[in-house]
């Protein structure tokens, strides 16, 4: 079966570029959701970190989490979350998560970042 994926990330953002690139490539459907246009729900954002852990959840790297200056500051979990929540860019993109469908209600699978070698492995028998 072909899997579906939906993808959250930022539209302008290279490694969201990739990561449509490879799936329009790999013919897999998706629904893209722009954190800009539609920021994920506080729900979205603790499962997330769940799933995926803080330290891989907080982009680091970006310039947002630059600009706020959150590499100086002691934040705890909590905190990290509700910076996450007020300022969606601080998410590293992109999440991808994928369903058997795309109207299946529960995915199956999720990733996180742009990583050619999982996404080849996860989407091959796609």
């Amino acid at each position: 079966m072909k899997k579906c994926a939906k993808i959250y990330g930022i539209r302008n953002c290279g490694s969201v570029q990739k990561a449509l690139k490879f799936l329009e490539l790999a013919n897999v459907r998706y629904d893209f959701i722009d954190f800009k246009l539609n920021p994920p729900s506080q729900a979205d954002i603790t499962r997330w970190c769940e799933i995926f852990g803080i330290e891989s959840l907080l982009n680091s790297k970006g310039m947002t989490y630059k600009k706020l200056g959150l590499g100086k500051q002691n934040l705890s979990l909590e905190d990290k979350l509700k910076q996450i929540e007020q300022h969606p860019t601080l998410i590293k993109r992109p999440i991808i998560e994928i369903y058997e469908t795309l109207d299946t209600k529960q995915p199956k699978e999720f990733l996180i970042g742009f990583d050619e070698v999982k996404y080849k492995a996860t989407f091959s028998d796609s």
